[in-house]
């Protein structure tokens, strides 16, 4: 969290009106029931909107392995200090087969731990992204040694997309969820 005021704090479900709890009330049904949907229920338009777009980039529908985005979506979150979302993904870096230590070393340079050249590749994107919002020829190039245009893209968007939730986490004041484990590099404020 970058704040320690809730500024679009989660509603609860006495506060929805209707067409809020017509769209949570089937997520909530499949156990989705989180302070980031809680608090994007505000606006549901766009609630549906980056929920679609969610979808193309965590639900396995993008070019990227499992492993390959959540190296780009937490090195992305720590860069941009994003409690919120650097939390929720530690689960999701697990199943997707990352070591604790690898988690850890995402939060470091690149020379503390010993990555694979395609690992590396990404962690260089995502930086770049992140300092610059523009990857550099050699960055480019190195990325595309390992991975093919549309996977390239993929990072890209990947990136982007932790960007855009991060801010609007960070922004809005969403304190972590209880069943996450907030990290204490990311409690930052200001």
């Amino acid at each position: 969290m970058r704040t320690n005021t809730p500024r679009l704090p989660e509603l609860k479900d006495h506060e929805l009106n209707e067409e809020q709890l017509a769209y949570a009330k089937p997520l909530w049904d499949r156990g989705i029931k989180t302070g980031v949907l809680g608090s994007l229920v505000r606006h549901v338009r766009a609630s549906m909107a980056f929920r679609d777009w969610s979808r193309y980039t965590m639900g396995g529908q993008n070019k990227l392995r499992d492993r390959e985005r959540e190296i780009v979506a937490m090195r992305t979150a720590f860069n941009i200090k994003a409690g919120y979302v650097w939390s929720r993904h530690i689960p999701y870096g697990t199943d997707a087969g990352l070591k604790p230590e690898e988690m850890e070393a995402l939060k470091q340079p690149i020379a503390a731990h010993p990555w694979s050249a395609a690992d590396i590749s990404l962690i260089r994107a995502a930086d770049a992204l992140t300092d610059d919002f523009f990857m550099p020829d050699d960055v480019w190039a190195d990325l595309r040694a390992h991975f093919d245009e549309e996977q390239c893209i993929d990072v890209i968007f990947c990136c982007g997309h932790f960007v855009m939730l991060g801010m609007y986490l960070n922004t809005s004041g969403v304190p972590i969820d209880s069943d996450v484990v907030a990290d204490p590099d990311l409690v930052k404020l200001g």
